[in-house]
This record gives structure tokens, C-alpha cells and sequence, in this order.
């Protein structure tokens, strides 16, 4: 048989493809800090919008607080549309939106929702007070945010390459081989 045994020889297993790990980790940080500097960015807007309502108009605290996330929250579609997201699939804009809109209303509810609880449930209402328990409603706000934007708003484009054995994946159907 000339290979030292008595069965077929076998072949090793493929190694995994080097720096898949690697590529994914440094795409995750990338897109984590471009997250974040958006983020930064409207959550300079939220605070300026935030303070500014609160000194010229006679608002509690809550509604000002609403008016300053919702337009933090247009500032910030803008900015993960056209810069932390801008790679991902355009193809569905309406739902897009949707959902953006609807999460972006769910963290709305918990960032206001954790200064309500500090203003009216606990009495603190002073204007560092408020600034504190804002900044911690949108820090938690923002994990639900990042979590759901990335997972159903903007969404991956189907990965283009080859797969072991099968082929290019392109999304279309494998062409006929002619013999």
C-alpha cells in the first residue's frame, strides 16, 4: 500500500481561514467606535437641547428631556445611516426606518424613564440632579440601542466568498456545469 496502513489515506481536516477571528474582533471595535463617536456627538446634542429647553421655556424636566432625545435621535440616524452603518444593506429603507424609530422609542422610554424615577419617585430635581440621572438613563439606553440597531436596523450585507465545497455565495442560484 505504501502509506505505512491498511485503509484508504485520509485527509486532515482544513484549517480555519487565519485572521477570521482576528478580522471580526478589529471589525466589532471598528464599528463600536464609530458607534460611539456618533453616540457622542448626540449626546452633546441631547444635553445642549436638553439645558437649553430647560432654561427658556417653563417645562418639567421629563418633557424637556423627550423634546432634547427626539432630536438627538434624528441627529443620530443621520450619523449611523451615513457614517457608522454605511456598508450595511440599503435595500429596505422603509423598514428600516420602522424599526429604527421603533427602538429608538423604546430607549427613549428608558433613558426618560430613569429620570422620571429620580425626579418624581425620589425628589431629585436640581440641575445637576437631572444632568446625573439623564447621563445614566442614556448610558443604559445605549446598550439597548447598540444591541438592537446592529441586530435588526442595520443589517449585515450576506457575506460574498466562498464556502468550502459549495461555490461563490452570491445570493443567486448556482449556475448549471456543462460537462
Amino acid at each position: 500500500m505504501g502509506h505505512g496502513s491498511s485503509g484508504p489515506p485520509t485527509r486532515a481536516p482544513a484549517p480555519a481561514p487565519r485572521g477570521t477571528l482576528r478580522r471580526r474582533i478589529d471589525g466589532l471595535v471598528r464599528e463600536l467606535l464609530k458607534f460611539g463617536a456618533v453616540g457622542g456627538a448626540g449626546l452633546l446634542v441631547n444635553f445642549l437641547v436638553f439645558n437649553l429647553v430647560r432654561q427658556v421655556t417653563d417645562l418639567h424636566v421629563v418633557r424637556a428631556s423627550v423634546i432634547a432625545t427626539i432630536v438627538a435621535i434624528i441627529f443620530n440616524y443621520i450619523g449611523f445611516r451615513y457614517f457608522t452603518y454605511r456598508d450595511r444593506d440599503k435595500s429596505r429603507r422603509t423598514r428600516e426606518m420602522s424599526l429604527f424609530l421603533l427602538f429608538s422609542a423604546v430607549g427613549l422610554v428608558i433613558e426618560n424613564g430613569v429620570l422620571y424615577t429620580a425626579t418624581y419617585g425620589f425628589g431629585w430635581d436640581s440641575p445637576l440632579q437631572s444632568n446625573i440621572f439623564k447621563f445614566l438613563g442614556i448610558a443604559v439606553a445605549t446598550l439597548f440601542r447598540f444591541w438592537s440597531y446592529r441586530t435588526w436596523v442595520f443589517r449585515a450585507l450576506p457575506v460574498r466568498g466562498t464556502v468550502a465545497g459549495t461555490g461563490p455565495v452570491t445570493g443567486d442560484r448556482p449556475k448549471q456545469r456543462v460537462p
